[in-house]
């Protein structure tokens, strides 16, 4: 069995793990901090809680007004924006904007390179459901570029990114849920991401209403990247199922799972990755 090392970090209010297999130790604890600072720049730039960050500053635009911003913040608003509209409009990074506004803020990204455009409102950006997942797919791209594949990603349990598998395994062991979860699969070049009301109650917000999310208690979902199955587990948290089907089949690479009565149920087209 591979040598698997591990680096823990706090960011952006939750625990971060570097999982790095088929590495040597000294190699791999560099990498992983390479990963771990690119986190914190990350923060700086994505976190509403930093009053200096791009997310923050824009805020203060009002209508009409535009401003230039960090490629990272651009590049998460435009996955945001991807996301809002494949779920039509279940995910959005405005959606508490409702509870001070109201109208949701309209804004958009103008084809001038990395600037944003403030329509209407006032820009109330929260990229907790999307956030994580960018910057795990951000220090994915790193730990490649450092010549480490085999890597496993977790952002406070709720966000896991999976790279290679390690020598000799079919893929990273990671449940539905905690340690002890009995569904578990083997990931490899995929992501999961869980949403639920049990640790922070109802706290999801169903952006086209602006009431909370009160359809199920837990959601997860399968995709390609972090950012994708971040956004993707929250909206599954308002979809109807039929709504979600509708999504899922625009969709063939993602897999969204609804617990009922303590198991979790696929719905899509993707095949299941090798049960653990």
């Amino acid at each position: 069995m591979a040598d698997i090392y591990q680096f823990n970090h706090r960011a952006m209010a939750t625990h971060f793990e570097v999982r790095i297999a088929d590495e040597e130790r000294t190699y791999a604890a560099q990498a992983a901090q390479a990963a771990l600072d690119l986190l914190d720049k990350l923060e700086s730039r994505l976190s509403r809680f930093r009053a200096n960050s791009d997310i923050a500053q824009t805020a203060f635009l009002t209508p009409g007004e535009r401003m230039s911003l960090s490629e990272p913040a651009f590049a998460c608003l435009e996955i945001a924006k991807k996301m809002e509209l494949v779920t039509r409009g279940a995910f959005s990074v405005t959606a508490a904007a409702l509870q001070s506004q109201t109208s949701f803020p309209q804004w958009s990204l103008p084809s001038e390179k990395f600037s944003i455009l403030c329509e209407s409102g006032r820009l109330q950006f929260d990229l907790g459901a999307i956030g994580k997942g960018f910057a795990l797919d951000r220090m994915a791209e790193l730990l490649r570029s450092w010549d480490c594949p085999a890597f496993l990603l977790v952002a406070g349990g709720s966000s896991i990114l999976a790279g290679n598998a390690p020598k000799e395994a079919s893929g990273w062991s990671c449940g539905l849920g905690g340690d002890d979860a009995p569904q578990r699969f083997f990931l490899a070049q995929a992501s999961l991401s869980g949403s639920g009301l049990a640790v922070k109650g109802n706290h999801i917000l169903d952006p086209r209403t602006g009431q909370p999310a009160l359809r199920r208690n837990r959601t997860w979902a399968l995709t390609d990247t972090a950012a994708e199955s971040d956004a993707l587990s929250t909206a599954s948290m308002v979809l109807s199922e039929a709504e979600l089907e509708e999504v899922l089949v625009q969709e063939s690479s993602w897999l969204v799972f609804l617990e009922t009565e303590g198991d979790a149920r696929p719905i899509g087209n993707r095949n299941l990755p090798l049960r653990a």
